[in-house]
């Protein structure tokens, strides 16, 4: 009875879709899809000959499935693209034996398990990574890509592009201290040893030249497995410092096993969760972004796969982000935790753990998070795995914390850390919050359109109200802050990048770590409380080597960071007003969270390793404190015969003045905001 049964012209004996060359009622008889069934020409091929589900990973995706399995209405299931090797599928339709080590394996060209591998699909080629590949033990690089190296590295002169200033070679004058046991010797140059060829190749894609001093120590110390607390100037290439030799590594070894799935099974296609090698902290939105965007420019032709994820955007997106494999992962703590608690990502193959900017971190309330993702995790223990630490400032307390997460690290101090560059000509003038206004348009008419500007003040509703101003005066500009969207942000960023809104006005989330190329002032509207902010705002400028001016507004509000003030352009041989010493001589109850009185600020071990002073980690008490200016010789009267003289203002290099009349709606007194 089966042999007559016949539904909807649809034979259980015979297929009017039966393959050629196979007469019907021989072998097995192919199923229609109902959405085929009563058309005419050739039907799909058997499901078992068919592609493996992703198909070949090598070419582009050709449809919302991914791979050369897409577009479900086809007639038959042939190869969109030209056939590889990397496919069991063969345009003559013939398979081939299925190579269960082609999947999912370290040595594939596509690391199923969160190790990224070679996978390039559509959508993902602009990325600039991930279209290398490990093979037969040998890192096989991807082939160039004009339009990815355009967006990646820019184009001479591309404004956009931080290129080395005219003191770039005044870099090898600055000093340098390595303290720890058995320190490598410093490199000279980018050479093949210690850094890998194919890295090399895209450091000079990227213009660079010659190692930055941190890079000098940190490269050789890295590659010889070595931990590493550095201190360096905001501006001097701590982020190719950790990534040189991380990615050269990563190029030379290869990727790491990932363990099985639950049940001992190997796991085909995309894997939920994610195995990164490398991890880098860090402390905003925008700074992991940032190192991401460095991350994809010296892992561009690799195997090597760069993610980011961050708190504020969307965690779809980034979730299929990583399950399309993660290698090298940029985040911030609190994202991070979100998504391990999802059993999106674990820790268990991490061989590089990178804390960037660690004292804002802790500043801003990250420590518990920290300490969960290094310490309560599945993160390999201190003895196997590297752990670097990178900032401009390094207060003892976070010195003593790096017991915790280091092992026998080498302490790298580079120039004087904690202070300025002399690149940067810093002024400082007597502004009262009434007259803000009008010298800052003073400061602006004068400037001009040369370079970009940034304007730091303390409050989000004031980085709102005074870009609104500029606008208004007819100044391109524009504002972040933390109550702005995602988009708004990155969006405000690209217009001062590129140059159409050649005016900033930023809360401290721009203050630390952003490297926003062709900035030539910084003004300080709204100084800060900690003298290690200011020391960060200014270091938006003058970087690579490039010259930069930073002014400072200041009055008698900000006394609380005027003898750290004063030391600072001491120590980088910059003109000290008059008013400054006056105001410092007035007492020493003004002491802020500066260098003294046991602050977090700048003294002695800010700037040394505390494993080298005397009393080593328990030594207590700050450098500078118990009123070091005294309070001898009374207050000087401002508009009499004081040191400051008369009443107007001082002028700004012979053409700012004083003057007054545009208010200040908030106040420089407002609460401050970390965003």
């Amino acid at each position: 009875m089966a042999d007559g049964l016949q539904m909807g012209n649809l034979s259980l004996s015979e297929s009017q879709h039966a393959p050629q060359g196979n007469a019907p009622g021989q072998g097995r008889a192919a199923y229609i899809p109902p959405h085929l069934r009563g058309r005419g020409g050739p039907a799909p091929g058997p499901a078992a000959d068919g592609p493996t589900p992703g198909g070949s990973f090598d070419g582009p995706r050709n449809g919302p499935g991914g791979g050369n399995w897409a577009n479900a209405n086809a007639p038959n299931f042939s190869p969109r693209g030209p056939s590889n090797g990397m496919t069991n599928w063969t345009p003559d339709g013939r398979t081939r034996r299925f190579d269960p080590h082609a999947y999912g394996h370290p040595g594939s060209s596509y690391n199923s398990g969160g190790g990224g591998g070679s996978y390039s699909g559509g959508g993902q080629q602009g990325r600039g990574s991930g279209d290398g590949q490990w093979r037969d033990g040998k890192h096989i690089p991807g082939p160039a890509n004009a339009r990815v190296e355009r967006e990646l590295f820019g184009v001479p002169n591309d404004p956009s592009k931080q290129q080395t200033g005219i003191n770039f070679a005044n870099y090898d004058d600055i000093p340098v201290e390595a303290s720890g046991n058995d320190v490598p010797e410093p490199v000279t140059q980018f050479t093949n040893p210690p850094l890998d060829d194919h890295l090399i190749a895209n450091i000079k894609l990227a213009s660079y030249v010659i190692p930055t001093p941190v890079q000098k120590y940190s490269v050789p110390i890295v590659m010889n497995g070595r931990d590493l607390m550095a201190c360096a100037q905001t501006g001097s290439g701590k982020t190719g410092g950790f990534l040189f030799p991380i990615l050269s590594q990563a190029f030379q070894n290869g990727p790491s096993a990932t363990p099985t799935q639950g049940g001992g099974g190997q796991f085909y296609g995309r894997q939920r969760k994610a195995y990164p090698t490398s991890l880098i902290l860090a402390p905003t939105r925008e700074l992991v972004s940032q190192i991401f965007d460095e991350a994809r420019k010296f892992a561009y032709r690799s195997w090597v796969r760069p993610c980011v994820v961050y708190g504020g955007a969307d965690i779809g997106s980034q979730l299929r982000q990583i399950e399309r494999g993660c290698d090298l992962l940029v985040a911030t703590p609190g994202r991070l935790v979100d998504l391990i608690e999802r059993g999106r990502i674990s820790l268990a193959n991490i061989k590089y753990l990178v804390l960037d900017e660690a004292d804002r971190m802790l500043d801003m309330g990250f420590e518990p998070q920290i300490r969960r993702i290094v310490e309560g995790e599945d993160m390999p223990v201190v003895q196997d795995r590297q752990t670097l630490m990178f900032s401009a400032t390094f207060p003892r307390d976070i010195q003593m914390l790096a017991r915790d997460f280091l092992k026998d690290y080498i302490f790298l101090s580079v120039g004087r850390v904690g202070s300025t560059s002399e690149n940067i000509t810093q002024k400082v003038e007597y502004v009262e919050d009434a007259d803000k206004r009008s010298v800052l348009l003073d400061i602006l008419h004068t400037h001009g359109s040369t370079g970009l500007t940034l304007i730091f003040v303390e409050t989000k509703r004031m980085a709102d109200s005074l870009s609104d101003f500029l606008i208004n005066q007819r100044f391109p500009a524009t504002a972040i802050h933390g109550d702005r969207t995602q988009r708004e942000r990155e969006r405000a960023l690209e217009l001062f990048r590129n140059g159409r809104c050649p005016i900033l006005v930023a809360t401290a989330v721009a203050a630390r770590g952003l490297d926003i190329p062709n900035v030539t002032h910084v003004i300080n509207y709204d100084l800060p409380t900690d003298i290690d902010d200011y020391v960060h705002r200014i270091g938006r400028t003058g970087r690579a080597g490039n010259t930069g001016i930073a002014t400072a507004f200041f009055n008698r509000g900000n006394r609380g960071v005027v003898r750290d003030l004063l030391e600072l352009l001491k120590e980088a041989h910059q003109e000290v007003p008059g008013f400054l010493e006056s105001i410092a001589r007035e007492g020493s109850g003004f002491g802020g969270r500066g260098r003294g009185g046991g602050g977090r600020g700048r003294g002695a071990a800010a700037t040394r390793d505390v494993r080298r002073i005397p009393g080593g980690m328990g030594m207590g008490g700050g450098s500078f404190g118990g009123g070091g200016y005294g309070a001898g010789g009374g207050a000087p009267s401002y508009g009499g015969g004081s040191s400051y003289g008369g009443a107007a203002a001082p002028s700004y290099g012979g053409g700012y003045g004083g003057g007054g009349g545009y208010g200040n709606p908030s106040g420089a007194s407002g609460p401050s905001s970390w965003w």
